[in-house]
């Protein structure tokens, strides 16, 4: 049966437990799935400003660790770490293996880039704007598994894509192995639905389910990652590295399942309209559990586009105060730097953390020793951005007293909206290029 392992959740994601997996779990692939929507956005900048980067920052600590187990294991890699430059990805990767010595067949699907193909009349799905309203940075299409497919075609030891949805990287090597039909909605729905429970790697073994002296997770310092066995049927068994920390049981999964889902009945991907509404899960052993049941009805006629735009300069500036009186001081703070900020910035945010900054309310409970404030505000001009920071650390000397461990920071904002391409738009600059090293 086919296994498939889960060695990435994020960008930002631990390398230890994927390099666990691999060497444990005797894989036929391991997915790296490495991508969000700002994500693909800042990559997007890094290349404009070089023409040799705007993949993943993690790529080369991965591929250093992840390689010598591929080329004692030899399954294969599936990962969107290529984020806004693929092929460049793919060069660092072929350096890697060379300085290895290790032979390598590298397949880089490209074609998600969408900027120059929008319609500036196109209209956004969150509002009523359309794209010309936005100072776009990114454009990029969600491919789905017909981008993949020929990919994994070419025998590549790795596969290395930019926007892809994520279910679709788990899904295309259950196609390929299995032989399914593209229109056989049921498979591919229940395809999803274990691509789905997979994509976010660590929270589906406890570490977004653990929460202490309410749902506890063992050695939740080690978490392990998941992995699923795939009957011909897309019938799956979700487990985890073996002795890993964590926990796989049907309160975790059920988390996993509904996460990010709006409508379980009508879930839309690039590769079908997924139905989780009958989805079955049942625990068969120790970290073990059964899905089934999931099932789907005919694919989108769009491609979901994510659009990257610069929002602004976020101006944040931060200062602490403890003692019996730190709340009282760090309202007068607060006081302080609205009298002196609100004409200029009116839309400043400021909170007491530990008081205020979530919940805006203390629900009576006793004051706490210490505080820190933290400002915040979005800018359209820089330069009112740092006049914020400029304040807050300025409370140092102008009261109130006792303040201490002042930051400050400006940054450019990059938000994200989104719109519908046509798959025909899309699907005709898709393409596969394959790169080698032969030791």
């Amino acid at each position: 049966m086919l296994k498939i392992g889960s060695g990435a959740g994020f960008s930002g994601d631990r390398l230890e437990p994927a390099v666990e997996l691999a060497q444990k779990v005797d894989l036929d692939y391991l997915v790296l799935e490495c991508l969000a929507e700002r994500t693909i956005a800042i990559a997007q900048k890094e290349k404009k400003k070089d023409p040799t980067k705007g993949y993943d920052p993690l790529l080369s600590d991965r591929m250093h660790a992840l390689l010598p187990v591929l080329n004692e294991k030899r399954f294969r890699i599936i990962t969107n770490m290529g984020a806004a430059n693929p092929i460049a990805a793919a060069k660092m990767t072929i350096e890697i293996a060379k300085e290895q010595g290790i032979s390598c067949k590298i397949a880089v699907v490209t074609g998600d880039d969408v900027v120059k193909e929008l319609d500036t009349d196109q209209e956004i799905l969150e509002n009523n704007y359309t794209v010309k309203d936005y100072q776009t940075i990114s454009a990029n299409a969600y491919l789905g598994v017909d981008a993949l497919l020929p990919a994994l075609a070419t025998d590549a030891d790795i596969i290395i894509t930019g926007r892809v949805a994520d279910p679709s990287l788990f899904l295309a090597p259950m196609i390929d192995h299995y032989g399914w039909s593209m229109d056989d909605y049921e498979r591919i729905g229940q395809g999803t639905v274990v691509g789905h429970l997979l994509e976010c790697a660590g929270q589906i073994t406890g570490g977004y389910f653990a929460d202490s002296g309410m749902k506890e997770v063992p050695n939740v310092a080690e978490l392990g990652f998941p992995y699923a066995t795939i009957q011909e049927d897309g019938t799956a068994i979700i487990s985890k590295t073996p002795h890993s920390g964590g926990v796989v049981n049907l309160m975790t999964v059920k988390e996993q399942l509904l996460y990010e889902v709006h409508d379980p009945t009508h879930y839309l991907t690039p590769d079908v309209t997924a139905d989780f509404s009958n989805v079955k899960l049942i625990e068969v052993g120790e970290n073990e559990v059964k899905v089934s049941g999931g099932t789907g009805k005919e694919k989108p006629t769009s491609y979901k586009v994510s659009i990257g735009y610069h929002a602004g300069y976020l101006s944040e500036g931060e200062i602490s105060y403890a003692g019996t009186t730190a709340v009282e001081r760090g309202k007068m703070a607060e006081t302080i730097l609205r009298r002196r900020l609100s004409k200029e910035i009116p839309d400043m945010r400021i909170d007491l953390i530990g008081c205020t900054s979530v919940h805006r309310t203390s629900f009576g409970s006793h004051q706490p020793y210490e505080v820190r404030l933290r400002a915040a505000a979005l800018c359209e001009n820089q330069d009112v951005a740092k006049r914020l920071g400029n304040e807050v650390e300025a409370l140092y000397t102008n009261g109130p007293y006792g303040g201490g461990g002042a930051r400050k920071k400006v940054s450019e904002c990059v938000g994200v909206v989104s719109t519908l391409v046509d798959r025909n738009v899309v699907d005709n600059q898709v393409s596969v290029e394959v790169f080698r090293y032969e030791q």
